[in-house]
């Protein structure tokens, strides 16, 4: 008998789970098992994921095969067709410890129950603070304060794997950094799948910037604390306050903008403007000057033609971004996107290859302007750190892993610093 074996698509929420999914499976006895923990992002996402399962079959012919996250969520016919599969469970099912229960009760109590455990995700109210001891490395720790998204954007199907937005609880979050700060992690990030959508459904309808606020006030141990991905337009004034005063929140922020041009942001339905995304830029950065921003965009989406492309890709130098994540546009079946006119698939690649290509040269410029300069480094091995900018830094002798050291920049490789 082994542990089982799990895989990991898609985003940091997912790895987070993966490992709660880990300590419950644990908790229950379950062996021989391989639990993929599915995507749903995008329509490659999916045939990534189906692809995998196969492979992992190959691997593990006499394991229970399960399979979960967004995509067994969003399509839980399509892999409970697969030969391959023993077991489909939907993401409320496997954060339930009777889940794992059942399935520790071996195949022959597996063969007497339904091939697929998938309720509707849309009645779930409520999202558990999963207390794991962190992941990611010995020095940071994701912690989870959000799930799900209220919002429906043409292109996205998330919200139909995750539901309608449910919040852990401010002092169920305060509680879990403060155990991880016990523990030695020198870093914390707060994840979600909408973040700044926090605090919508609890009692006084708080904000995200009300939850860092108190998190820094009541855990002062805490060295660092970062934000994951955040909506600008909802950025709310104690988030901004957190920003201009507080040296123990990250100067790092991911911005979901997913494009540049007016028309493209109105047919995508989301709830900003090219300018909105500027202004918010402008002052962040006029709060805290040595703040960095990274950014979700998306290439070719339907009816872009190549001015409204052009705008996108102006938006890098003009929002002054520097990690991109370029997604090449691909429908998802059942959003209104998927219905709209396409772009080729060729012109879709193409634009995605001259953003990913600016985005280099932003990195690039980005790490020049250190060189010389001295950055506190969260060391995740002992010859790679990152600095409170999220940039990589490579050091030629071993440092204390986990520990958050001095270090002057000497030069760059293009993708990461060296000192």
């Amino acid at each position: 008998m082994s542990a089982p074996v799990f895989t990991t698509l898609g985003c940091r929420l997912n790895a987070y789970e993966t490992e709660a999914m880990r300590e419950l499976s644990a908790a229950a006895g379950l062996e021989d098992a391989v639990v993929v923990n599915t995507c749903a992002v995008t329509a490659e996402a999916v045939r990534k994921a189906r692809q995998e399962i196969r492979r992992l079959r190959r691997a593990n012919p006499d394991a229970t095969l399960i399979v979960t996250g967004c995509a067994a969520q969003t399509e839980p016919g399509t892999f409970a067709a697969m030969p391959e599969v023993d077991r489909v469970i939907g993401n409320t099912e496997k954060m339930q410890g009777t889940t794992w229960a059942g399935l520790a009760r071996g195949p022959d109590f597996v063969g007497r129950t339904e091939k697929v455990q998938v309720d509707d995700i849309m009645s779930v109210r409520e999202t558990a603070g999963h207390l794991i001891d962190g992941f990611g490395s010995r020095s940071r720790a994701y912690v989870q304060v959000q799930n799900g998204c209220d919002h429906r954007c043409t292109f996205c199907i998330i919200p139909y794997g995750r539901g309608n937005s449910r919040s852990v609880p401010a002092g169920v979050v305060v509680e879990q950094i403060r155990r991880l700060t016990d523990k030695g992690f020198n870093e914390v990030v707060l994840t979600g799948v909408d973040l700044t959508s926090w605090g919508t459904d609890l009692p006084g309808t708080p904000r995200l910037g009300d939850l860092v606020m108190r998190i820094l006030r009541l855990v002062p141990d805490l060295p660092r604390l970062r934000i994951s991905s955040i909506d600008s337009i909802e950025a709310d004034e104690n988030l901004m306050l957190a920003i201009a005063t507080e040296a123990r929140l990250m100067p790092h922020l991911h911005l979901s903008l997913q494009a540049g041009d007016d028309m493209i942001l109105k047919r995508m339905k989301r709830r900003h403007s090219r300018d909105d995304a500027i202004a918010f830029c402008a002052e962040a950065r006029r709060l805290r000057p040595e703040i960095v921003f990274g950014a979700d965009i998306i290439a070719g989406f339907p009816t872009e033609d190549e001015r409204m492309f052009e705008n996108s890709l102006r938006l890098v130098e003009d929002c002054g971004l520097t990690w991109l994540h370029v997604f090449p546009y691909s429908p998802r079946k059942g959003t209104p996107a998927a219905r709209m006119p396409q772009v080729a698939g060729g012109t879709i690649r193409e634009r995605a290859a001259r953003l990913r290509a600016a985005g280099a040269g932003q990195v690039e410029a980005h790490l020049a302007r250190q060189t010389g300069r001295r950055h506190k480094v969260l060391m995740e091995s002992p010859r790679m750190g990152r600095t409170e900018q999220f940039a990589e830094v490579a050091f030629t002798a071993d440092r204390p892993e986990g520990r958050i050291v001095e270090a002057l920049v000497t030069g760059h490789s293009g993708t990461r610093l060296v000192a």
